[in-house]
C-alpha cells in the first residue's frame, strides 16, 4: 500500500493538472471501491473548481469550489495518471479507456485524470472542508512528520513507557501521519535500533535522533518518486526508484551495506509483517 512518500509524489504530479482547474466532468463508471460512492458523486464534482489539492496522512484532499472536499485513498494498487496536460508537464496522449478506469476528471485545462485500480482496494468519499478533520479517516490520526508538533519531545513523550516494539509504535498512525512498513524499517536501520526493542526502554536520545532521520528518508523517498514495488505509479505513469536505495526493507540474506559490517540483513514477522534489519548495526 502506498506509503507517505508515494501519496505526496502523486499528489505534487496533479497539482498542474488539477489545482485551480475545473472539473468540466466527472465519470463515475461504478458504484464503489472499497465502500459505496457517495450519492450523485460525479454530478456533484463537475463544474467545481479544486481550490487546493493537499495531504493528510495517506490521503489525497481535493478541496473544492463547492465547499466540499474530495478524500481519496489510493489502496493496493490504485493509480492516478494524467494525460493531455496543457502546462507540458506530461507527454501522454489521452489513452484508451481501460477496464479498471473506475473514475475519470475531465479538466476545463485540457487535461484528464484517470483513477485506475485493479484490486479496488481505493476509496474516495466527499465530506464538508470545514469538518474535513473530523472525518472518521482522519479523525484519530497523528501530526505530520514534516509539521511542528512531530518533534523530538512530542516523539520521546509519546514512547514513554510503550510495552510495545518500537517498531509497531512507528506503524500507530495515531502517533505519527502517513508512515508505512518500508520507510520505518529504513528509519531504525539507519537509527541504529532493533526493530524488536520495546519503544519505552529505548533511551529518550535515541529516539529523539528518529525525528530528523525519519525526516530525511522520506525527503529522499519523495525526491526520489517514492517507491515502485508493484502496482505504483506516479502521476505520469513513471515508476518511483527509491527501491534501488533500500539499506534493508527486502534484502533478506544480502550483506549489510555498513563498512565493516559482516553480517546480513535478516527479516522477522512482526504483526504480520516483514522487518528487515541487520541485528549487528542495530540494537
Amino acid at each position: 500500500m502506498p506509503e507517505l512518500p508515494e501519496v505526496e509524489t502523486v499528489r505534487r504530479g496533479l497539482l498542474g493538472a488539477m489545482e485551480g482547474a475545473v472539473i468540466a466532468r466527472a465519470d463515475v463508471n461504478r458504484p464503489d471501491l472499497r465502500w459505496p460512492f457517495p450519492d450523485r458523486m460525479a454530478e456533484r464534482l463537475t463544474g467545481q473548481r479544486v481550490e487546493a489539492l493537499r495531504r493528510r496522512s495517506k490521503y489525497i484532499l481535493c478541496d473544492l469550489s463547492s465547499g466540499e472536499t474530495l478524500l481519496i485513498h489510493l489502496g493496493m494498487s490504485g493509480r492516478m495518471t494524467v494525460s493531455g496536460d496543457p502546462l507540458g508537464q506530461f507527454v501522454h496522449d489521452h489513452p484508451m479507456p481501460e477496464k479498471h478506469d473506475h473514475v475519470v476528471f475531465h479538466m476545463d485545462n485540457g487535461a484528464r485524470i484517470t483513477f485506475n485500480d485493479p484490486r479496488r482496494f481505493g476509496a474516495m468519499d466527499l465530506l464538508p472542508t470545514a469538518t474535513v478533520e473530523a472525518h472518521k479517516l482522519l479523525a484519530n490520526i497523528g501530526p505530520e512528520p514534516f509539521g511542528n508538533v512531530f518533534a523530538e519531545p512530542y516523539l520521546v513523550a509519546a514512547m514513554k513507557g510503550r510495552n510495545t516494539p518500537i517498531k509497531s509504535a512507528l506503524l500507530d498512525q495515531r502517533i505519527v501521519a502517513g508512515l508505512g512498513n518500508i520507510y520505518v524499517c529504513e528509519a531504525l536501520f539507519r537509527a541504529g535500533i532493533n526493530p524488536k526493542r520495546k519503544a519505552g526502554q529505548i533511551s529518550a536520545a535515541r529516539i529523539a535522533d528518529l525525528v530528523p532521520i525519519i525526516r530525511d528518508v522520506l525527503t529522499q523517498a519523495i525526491a526520489a518518486g517514492g517507491s515502485s514495488l508493484k502496482d505504483f505509479r506516479q502521476a505520469d505513469g513513471e515508476l518511483g526508484y527509491f527501491q534501488h536505495s533500500f539499506d534493508v526493507y527486502g534484502r533478506e540474506g544480502e550483506p549489510c551495506g555498513t563498512p565493516g559490517c559482516t553480517s546480513v540483513v535478516e527479516r522477522i514477522v512482526q504483526s504480520g509483517r516483514s522487518s528487515f534489519f541487520c541485528p549487528k548495526c542495530q540494537r
